[in-house]
């Protein structure tokens, strides 16, 4: 595998939208996207890339915060691996360089959110270590 981690600066968060609207399947417009990611920008948010060969294939973002119940704590969000690059460990790998990641910051936990009907990535993260805390409410405004 030739495949490399890292940040991507925020000034080319564009370049992951296409990514981004593909884990939505379309739902939210790439301009809506665009738009947010490019608010997100000036929040505490990082976004994590995978490489192939300088290709983007894998996205997750990162939200940094203090919470009262676990302390330092990053929020992983959307993350994404094109499908021709699934099942090869990668996950896995993309995983473990976050946490390191996340580590050498100084924070202290990890939390994210999954879909209900996402069968497959709760496998992945009872695998990874992850516990289920809670239940995801929304409401929109």
């Amino acid at each position: 595998m030739n495949y490399d981690f890292k940040i991507l600066p925020n000034n080319e968060l564009e370049s992951i939208v296409p990514l981004v609207f593909d884990l939505n399947q379309g739902k939210i417009s790439k301009s809506v996207l665009t738009r947010r990611f490019n608010e997100m920008k000036h929040q505490n948010y990082e976004c994590a890339i995978i490489l192939n060969n300088n290709d983007i294939v894998g996205v997750t973002g990162l939200w940094f915060c203090t919470r009262h119940y676990i302390g330092k704590s990053v929020e992983i969000d959307h993350v994404y691996i094109k499908p021709k690059h699934r099942n090869k460990g990668l996950g896995k790998l993309f995983m473990a360089w976050i946490t390191d990641y996340c580590k050498e910051k100084g924070f202290e936990s990890l939390e994210l959110n999954t879909y209900v009907q996402n069968y497959p990535s709760h496998k992945f993260y009872y695998n990874e270590g992850f516990e289920i805390l809670g239940y995801h409410f929304l409401k929109k405004i």
